[in-house]
């Protein structure tokens, strides 16, 4: 095939991911304000750091509070942010319109129609979890449809290898709330310079003492629907080492981190040319495999999560190498 249908089949797969995962973001907000005792201090600032848009978001004006409406607008519909909802669904579907006749008719249907909800329907505060909800079964659809109705040839890996990079990179950034003090401890919005001194002078030990630390571990897993698979298979109470245990290096829940690159071996092994990428999995397994849950919650986390995107930068690249010079 064509490697300019592959690369819009690649990044069409990682865009529809990327919508779907940054909707749950946005809930482990949302659904920790729900949870937390109203008394208790809370900042949205930290999402924009965990999706890696700091400079974008205070490039217009650095003293923008980073409040509720301000991320969540940046988040959802912002069209020069590029990895905003809107602009990921946009992407997605331009990427798709494209090469549309590789995959089946009702999935462009799909893609288009979330698009256009999407565009269509941006909510207020009170919309808000609807729009979430719809996004994300949105997505959930489009993968369904491809899963049973694509063809499993050279197009269906590509689908496949920009789900799973995507999903692991986004399953490491939504652990990276926990390290990156998703509850604020000051009673003011912070700017980005109160957040970051705020956070380099804060010793990871306080974190550890938050009475609602358990609540932000359930939160988390609920944004990544793990709750009830992590209740099945850990049967402790929800706690910071079993939870990174679960969703980095549990092989059998479909988001864990394990998992996903287990799934990028398996479709990069269905294409010619595969040795740099998978060359460059492997140490990404080992820096998973080494990895001591305990001490990650206790001082590493963020250290060890910045590690890893470096890695799947990296496997991109050789991705884009291989398949999409």
């Amino acid at each position: 095939m064509l490697s300019r249908v592959a690369q819009n089949i690649y990044w069409m797969a990682r865009q529809i991911e990327r919508a779907e995962d940054t909707a749950r973001l946005i809930n482990v907000n949302a659904n920790l304000l729900l949870d937390l005792p109203r008394n208790t201090t809370f900042g949205w600032l930290p999402l924009i750091f965990i999706v890696g848009a700091e400079k974008l978001f205070f490039e217009k004006d650095p003293n923008r509070l980073a409040d509720e409406a301000n991320v969540v607008k940046f988040l959802i519909s912002d069209i020069d942010h590029p990895n905003s909802i809107l602009s990921s669904l946009a992407y997605a579907r331009e990427n798709l319109r494209t090469t549309r006749d590789t995959v089946p008719q009702e999935a462009w249907e799909q893609i288009n129609s979330l698009y256009i909800y999407a565009r269509d329907h941006l909510p207020t505060r009170r919309g808000r979890f609807e729009f979430m909800r719809r996004v994300i079964h949105g997505a959930q659809q489009i993968n369904g449809l491809l899963a049973g109705a694509m063809s499993r040839t050279a197009a269906y890996s590509f689908v496949w290898l920009g789900r799973y990079l995507e999903r692991a990179d986004m399953t490491t950034r939504i652990l990276d709330v926990r390290s990156a003090n998703l509850l604020a401890h000051t009673s003011q919005t912070p700017t980005q310079a109160q957040f970051q001194t705020q956070s380099q002078s804060l010793p990871p030990a306080q974190a550890d003492q938050d009475p609602f630390e358990s609540i932000q571990w359930m939160s988390v897993l609920k944004s990544l629907s793990a709750y009830q698979m992590y209740r099945q298979q850990v049967r402790l109470r929800v706690g910071g080492p079993d939870v990174l245990k679960f969703l980095l290096q549990n092989d059998s829940f479909p988001r864990s981190v394990s998992f996903c690159l287990k799934q990028l071996e398996t479709g990069l092994r269905e294409l010619p040319g595969n040795a740099a990428p998978l060359a460059a999995i492997a140490p990404l397994k080992q820096r998973l495999s080494d990895a001591a849950a305990p001490a990650l919650a206790a001082e590493g986390l963020h250290e060890f999560i910045d590690n890893l995107q470096i890695g799947f930068g990296d496997l991109h690249d050789q991705i884009a190498a291989a398949y999409f010079a």
